[in-house]
């Protein structure tokens, strides 16, 4: 629906629905432009919603309806009426009531990817948020929950797999139509955005699990034929999956079959539906020579997502979308306990705090900036963000340093004994662990209403006469859009302070008390904390695990910093030693070339650098890290105004020639030690080593000389997998010359009919530092391969030049502005959804120096211009420009 002024729903407007829908019948027969949608809801009033007569409002979108019936007597056109969004019965039954309706689709022509569509001849759905209302009327909220009984008709030759929610408890075929059914019956109530639908000729790997408490479970992942192979990794992440839950949180599953199904046109990149998750290929299929080592943790991690919302999401679903950190936010933070169990510890948590900076911290800086449990939005899919997902996450790992890893899985008992097959809110939520602990987390609540980044400032002495440390902690809230007077935040800071000789020193208060768990819990604008029996100078180690969500800072010495970057006992903050020194250095590098000036600074963090990896102690993952700088958009961020993109790609640069330089025995020494012995293998000990390996391979390529450029051709060529062979392809893309352009040639002749593996080749390209970047990706626009109707494809290609290329993107002369908009505009005529992520990416331009702001603001303006935006456009842009 378009429409030039939409208006905001608010959470203080709640209310519970006048009616409830305890079960639904589907009986839908599929074809591809004229699917026939036969629903009977069981209707009744909600006795929360109060008495008396009350319409019957169901929502419905682009649908034709066929047939109306109430208890079988069929509605003439005065007894209802069809609005723009969905139907209104004005005098319904005082009773429970049987609705029948029958509605007409057409899958072929949804090109939004919502409610049920056809892409390359498999029917799929996508439901989440409000996407049933495309395929019958219905009250599409979450806290409407029915038991569903779905039967699905469809041509035997079109569609040989026919599949839903549930278990399967009929199937039977007509063979002189040459037309099949299968019906399947799901016992658990939910939410119809948890409805699922997939038609198709697809093939199936399958396996078994037997669970805690003995009961087998099949197991199938569905795909395109021929592509079988590529799902054993999946699978075996899937079966993994399963078992941590029921040892981490006593989770088993509860239906007798699992099924996913791997689609490649798809918005999202899974979709957790009860039974049958649906995936974006890309998040499933895997081999060694196909995909990178990234992929594979990918696929581990979003697999184990799904899963996990079983119980975080379907079994317990959210009361409505103001609530969506409850189910996305709890089970991101799941995920990434499991990956951290999998794999390395601190490496999954340098991974996370990197993907929490890079794109939650600069939408909380922005106009974009929003509570982890929004207040109000006029199109829900634009909530689906890195505040409610990863920052959601971090506020569930705080309430855990809270109340305790066994007080935490204590709350969650309760959590799940107590709201099982309910819709909870995050008070809910919250109780349950006050309940179950002990612990006020009144003023910890406010976290999840109020919007913005705090940063802690901090100042550290030491008395070496009386033997004392002073620290003392300011909380400063800045204003954020709608929010100008902040609340101070409950903050647990894990601290350590570290000896000359490395060994952490007691942390005993001037009260007498010890520091419990090593947490101090800051809840006041002020605080000043002082530590006793402190022998000797300590350097303070703050913040240790990313134990909040905050910028930290500090006033503390280079030389402290480098001596935390070696004797840290927390691995994490030693990463993060090295990361505030490298930022220092590259910030300090900007500022002089900005002034015109030449500066040898650098060579310190080098030194500093070589000691820190040269530590075999160390996991070879967790020293390609080390290795490994911060980002553009890390440093834009440290700047924070009149921001450079070529200054701070220059400085970085410069940086990374000087490390290629100065460690360059070491790093080829640890090319050629990281050489993974054998056959290819996806676990964390081999990723590891190739993590290392690209790594030294990217800073030798940093000196620019004709040697790395000849060494990156020849670890393309050599390459056996997509790990290596991806990491030299993006070096490549930043080199102009022959090696270049045969290592592209050479991809894309060995990859072209791989729909997946094509897109690390317009990636590739699109984040280029050439200035040709911008020139270069409006031409593969027009390219046979690639096409704005497929988001993977748009992700791709235009996503990677908008997210992952800061200094073409912010070209002065404001061409990257314009690819992004046009595409913005394009997408907007039908897939709202990906083209209102997409212009996210314009989220910081109020940063930029001057001429590139008004650059970027032109572009904005243009698209604000447009007549007749979509819900979700309109929001994003508006917003962006609404300090104007």
């Amino acid at each position: 629906m378009k429409t030039d002024t939409p208006r905001p729903i608010y959470l203080k407007d709640y209310r519970p629905p006048e009616y409830l829908i305890p079960s639904v019948d589907l009986d839908i027969a599929l074809a591809p432009h004229e699917t026939r949608v036969r629903s009977r809801l069981k209707v009744r009033r909600n006795p929360k919603s109060g008495d008396g007569p009350a319409p019957l409002h169901l929502d419905g979108v682009q649908l034709h309806l066929d047939r109306l019936a109430i208890d079988g007597v069929a509605l003439r056109a005065g007894d209802y009426e069809l609005t723009e969004g969905g139907l209104v019965v004005p005098r319904p039954p005082e009773k429970a009531f049987t609705l029948d309706a029958v509605t007409l689709i057409d899958p072929d022509a949804n090109k939004a990817l919502s409610g049920l569509y056809r892409s390359r001849g498999i029917y799929c759905t996508q439901c989440e948020a409000e996407g049933f209302r495309r395929i019958t009327y219905f009250l599409d909220r979450p806290d409407v929950l029915s038991r569903y009984r779905t039967r699905i008709e469809a041509d035997i030759d079109e569609a040989g797999s026919l599949l839903s929610n549930g278990n399967l408890v009929e199937r039977g075929n007509d063979p002189r139509r040459r037309r099949h059914y299968a019906v399947w019956k799901d016992p658990f109530p939910k939410p119809c955005y948890l409805f699922a639908l997939v038609g198709g000729n697809l093939s199936s790997t399958a396996s078994s699990f037997r669970t805690m408490s003995g009961r087998d479970v099949e197991l199938r992942i569905y795909t395109e034929p021929g592509k079988e192979e590529r799902c054993v990794w999946a699978l075996d992440a899937l079966k993994r999956s399963m078992r941590w839950d029921e040892e981490r949180f006593a989770r088993e599953y509860d239906l007798d079959v699992f099924m996913i199904v791997a689609v490649s046109d798809f918005n999202m990149g899974a979709m957790e539906n009860k039974g049958l998750n649906i995936f974006n290929d890309r998040l499933i299929l895997a081999t060694p020579e196909t995909a990178t080592d990234f992929a594979y943790e990918a696929i581990e991690a979003v697999v184990a997502h799904e899963y996990f919302h079983n119980w975080t999401g379907n079994r317990i679903t959210c009361r409505d979308w103001f609530q969506l950190c409850l189910k996305e936010g709890l089970t991101v933070f799941r995920d990434q306990e499991f990956s951290a169990d999998e794999r390395s510890a601190t490496v999954q948590r340098i991974a996370d705090v990197r993907q929490l900076k890079a794109h939650q911290f600069p939408e909380d800086a922005g106009p974009l900036a929003h509570p982890v449990r929004p207040g109000k939005y006029i199109e829900i899919n634009n909530f689906y963000t890195a505040t409610v997902y990863e920052k959601g996450a971090e506020l569930c790992r705080m309430i855990e340093t809270i109340v305790g890893r066994a007080g935490f899985r204590a709350g969650m008992d309760l959590f799940f004994d107590r709201h099982d097959g309910e819709a909870a809110t995050v008070e809910d939520f919250l109780a349950c662990f006050e309940e179950a602990t002990g612990a006020d987390l009144t003023q910890f609540a406010v976290w999840y209403q109020q919007a913005g980044t705090p940063e802690l400032v901090c100042s550290f002495s030491y008395d070496a006469a009386r033997k004392e440390a002073e620290l003392k902690i300011e909380q400063v809230l800045k204003p954020t859009p709608g929010e100008t007077r902040k609340r101070p935040l409950h903050i647990p800071v894990r601290l350590g302070l570290v000896a000359p000789d490395g060994s952490d020193m007691p942390l005993r208060l001037a009260s007498g008390e010890e520091v419990a768990a090593g947490v101090l819990h800051v809840r006041k604008r002020s605080e000043t904390h002082r530590f006793v029996d402190v022998a000797q100078r300590p350097v303070p180690s703050l913040l240790r695990g990313f134990s909040a969500p905050v910028n930290l800072t500090l006033d503390i010495s280079d030389r402290d910093l480098e001596f935390l970057m070696q004797h840290d006992g927390d691995l994490y903050n030693r990463w993060e030693a090295a990361q505030a020194l490298a930022t220092r250095t590259i910030v300090e590098i900007v500022h002089t070339l900005r002034a015109g000036k030449r500066t040898g600074r650098g060579t310190a963090f080098a030194k500093a650098l070589e000691k820190s990896i040269a530590d075999p102690r160390l996991e070879p993952a967790y020293r390609a890290q080390l290795l490994t700088l911060p980002s553009d958009g890390d440093i834009a961020r440290q700047i924070g105004r009149d921001v450079d993109p070529q200054a701070i790609h220059r400085a970085r640069t410069q940086l990374l020639r000087l490390i290629g330089r100065e460690l360059s025995p070491l790093l080829e020494s640890l090319y050629e030690k990281m050489r993974p012995p054998g056959r290819f293998a996806p676990d964390a000990a081999s990723a590891g080593k190739r993590a290392l390996r690209n790594a030294a391979l990217a800073l030798l390529a940093a000196r620019g000389r004709p040697e790395d450029t000849a060494r990156v051709a020849a670890h393309y060529h050599a390459a056996r997998n997509m790990t290596d062979q991806s990491a030299a392809l993006g070096l490549l893309a930043d080199v102009k010359g022959p090696e270049r352009e045969r290592a592209f040639e050479h991809f894309y002749d060995r990859w072209h009919d791989d729909h997946i593996v094509i897109d690390r080749w317009f990636s590739a390209q699109a984040m280029s530092s050439l200035p040709d970047a911008p020139e270069r990706v409006r031409g593969l626009l027009r390219h046979p391969l690639f096409s704005m109707t497929n988001p993977n494809k748009v992700r791709a290609l235009v996503g990677a030049f908008a997210m992952g290329n800061p200094l073409r993107f912010n070209n002065p002369d404001g061409q990257g502005y314009d690819l992004v908009a046009d595409a913005v505009l394009e997408l907007d005529g039908f897939n709202a959804a990906i083209a209102a992520r997409l212009l996210s990416s314009f989220r910081s331009w109020r940063t930029l120096e001057v001429g590139r702001r008004r650059r970027a603001q032109r572009a904005l303006q243009r698209i604000a211009r447009r007549k007749g935006l979509s819900k979700d456009v309109f929001e994003i842009v508006g917003k962006t420009l609404e300090q104007d």
